[in-house]
């Protein structure tokens, strides 16, 4: 009975409650001990039954998803998974809730599509799973340190560092995350200072739409430009591109940005180590390497070519990550230069910046083309 992960499914559908909670149950490793019918409910249940994982519907009557999931962090602290469905509207509400505490989301699957409902039942199984064995502590932490500071804050490069003229240095900054990696996302970008002279690529394990709702919420939060990679980009100082869901992201020898859907990799597409790996190919020490929280070891193989190419790598901390994997898989295979709490990363970036761009500002970058 201890191995059994405990849930509570919530949903304003009768029947969406009915087919969630049976085929979930299916599961030895799951437990559902109780369903309700929307927010309000779900408050009342969360304290008497004190589950591990919450379900929680995105679209709901009298308290929506986004607001239940902030009373429950605030009141009853439990890992949530949101159910969203694949439309704009969704997607915008579902990073927010990312941002606010949910562990993870799941998208919907249609009641009605009995095949297609069966084989999707069985990823969400995997991620209700793995939402119960996440240390809410570490969530709340996260939630404590917020972003705030970082709306509107002065330029983290110093006066005499900064670099002015036609030809600044280019770092390329490649940040890779999965599971919890929207709210770190959300900590690291909003603190990196318009001047910072790097291109900065984001590679966030997601869906097609949600990378796009998730690129318009750091663009809200951040002082460098930020926005979902398009094909015929290059890379542009001060600017971060995020992959879109669904495409491998990779850097030419002359600052182009190309998009493909190549075979996926570590399972997934877009993968950090595609990225990582054609990054490090054309801009050698240039690279800095970050591996944000998430399952598995995507990153590992990109952080070792970023090594290789004499560029530094950051894997983020075991006590601030929400999964433990990925960053875990680059720490042990020694390819980590700093294994940093998230709260350091940004100063990190900064620092390793300007420290390569003192060191030659003006070198041509053969590289990179530019």
């Amino acid at each position: 009975m201890g191995n059994l992960t405990r849930v509570l499914v919530v949903d304003d559908s009768a029947l969406a409650r009915m087919v969630i909670s049976r085929r979930i149950s299916f599961d030895p490793g799951i437990e559902v001990v109780g369903v309700a019918f929307d927010g309000i409910d779900a408050l009342e249940k969360v304290k008497t039954l004190k589950p591990d994982v919450v379900t929680l519907d995105v679209e709901m009557p009298r308290m929506d998803g986004l607001t239940t999931l902030s009373r429950i962090m605030a009141e009853s602290p439990t890992a949530v998974v949101m159910l969203s469905r694949l439309t704009e509207e969704d997607a915008e509400v579902t990073i927010k809730a990312l941002e606010a505490g949910a562990v993870d989301f799941f998208l919907k699957p249609s009641m009605v599509d009995k095949g297609g409902l069966s084989n999707a039942i069985a990823g969400l199984n995997d991620k209700i799973k793995m939402a119960g064995r996440v240390d809410i502590s570490r969530v709340v932490r996260a939630l404590r340190r917020g972003t705030s500071r970082y709306r509107g804050a002065e330029s983290l490069l110093a006066p005499s560092t900064r670099i002015s003229g036609p030809r600044p240095q280019r770092n390329v900054v490649i940040i890779g995350s999965s599971t919890g990696g929207p709210k770190a996302l959300c900590e690291i970008v909003p603190g990196l200072p318009r001047d910072l002279p790097a291109s900065i690529l984001i590679v966030q394990h997601m869906p097609m739409g949600f990378t796009r709702s998730l690129a318009r919420r750091l663009a809200q939060l951040s002082q460098v430009e930020v926005r979902e990679a398009a094909f015929g980009d290059k890379l542009k100082v001060g600017q971060a591109l995020v992959a879109p869901g669904n495409y491998h992201m990779v850097v030419g020898g002359a600052d182009d940005v190309s998009l493909n859907q190549e075979p996926a990799r570590n399972g997934v597409r877009p993968s950090i180590d595609v990225t990582m790996e054609s990054v490090a190919a054309n801009a050698g020490y240039r690279c800095i390497g970050i591996v944000l929280t998430g399952m598995g070891s995507d990153g590992k193989n990109g952080a070792a070519a970023i090594k290789k190419s004499g560029g530094i790598v950051i894997a983020q901390d075991e006590p601030t990550s929400v999964i433990y994997g990925m960053p875990r898989s680059v720490a042990e295979c020694g390819c980590a230069d700093k294994v940093l709490p998230l709260h350091q990363i940004t100063q990190e970036i900064v620092e390793l910046c300007k420290a390569k761009t003192a060191n030659n500002p003006w070198r041509e970058l053969d590289a990179c083309g530019t």
